[in-house]
């Protein structure tokens, strides 16, 4: 028997997650968004400065799930940003960002309603900054997939379907200290944002950005 143990960072505890509840617009839709790594819970629980929060601590059994990696070698960056824009809400202003999104959600977009449970980089603040830079051409693809690398924001599991919910089992709660987690959230986030623009000033003009991929530029890139 395969069993993940996993956290989730909230402002009250959460003994029973229910499915069909939470915000449509996360990053991979409706469901409960979790991670393997306790830390980043603790972070995740102080969403406001000063305010403390809890980690839950679960059991999760995944024999028999439907499991999507979108950090396995078989998918993208493009993949993840598909999934994004699929669910969270973006203002494509340009004509480059409008039919960019057209075309990504066309090429790239995954059945999330065939899995059971999603792995796969969660989109904090610095990172769906990087996405709508993306969209705007102003960096390239490769920015973005380093990007992806940086600043340790972690994975997410997230529980999609009704099987998902009825394997997860609650295994206790931990209360965390905002004026301790909410400054290391911050500087994690800041982290993100300074490695990734260090890396950004480095790349110069070279790369391949949306509106290449649009003109069919970029067809022999590897992943296109």
């Amino acid at each position: 028997m395969t069993t993940l143990v996993l956290f989730h960072g909230s402002n009250h505890v959460v003994e029973k997650p229910l499915y069909g509840e939470g915000r449509p617009y996360n990053d991979y839709g409706l469901g409960f968004y979790c991670t393997e790594h306790q830390e980043l819970a603790r972070e995740w629980a102080c969403q406001e400065e000063g305010a403390d929060g809890f980690v839950n601590r679960y059991a999760l059994s995944t024999d028999g799930l439907r499991t999507l990696q979108l950090n396995s070698d078989e998918f993208s960056v493009l993949h993840w940003l598909a999934v994004l824009l699929a669910h969270r809400i973006v203002d494509a202003k340009t004509p480059v960002a409008v039919e960019g999104k057209r075309y990504l959600l066309e090429r790239y977009s995954l059945p999330l309603d065939d899995y059971d449970v999603i792995r796969g980089n969660r989109a904090d603040d610095s990172y769906f900054t990087f996405a709508r830079a993306f969209l705007r051409n102003d960096i390239s693809l490769e920015q973005l997939t380093r990007a992806m690398r940086l600043g340790d924001l972690g994975e997410q599991v997230v529980l999609k379907s009704p099987a998902a919910f009825q394997r997860i089992a609650f295994l206790g709660a931990e209360a965390v200290s905002g004026s301790t987690y909410y400054p290391k959230r911050m500087r994690r986030d800041e982290r993100a944002r300074a490695l990734y623009q260090k890396e950004a000033a480095e790349q110069g003009i070279d790369g391949i950005y949306l509106r290449d991929i649009l003109q069919g530029k970029a067809a022999g890139y590897e992943g296109l």
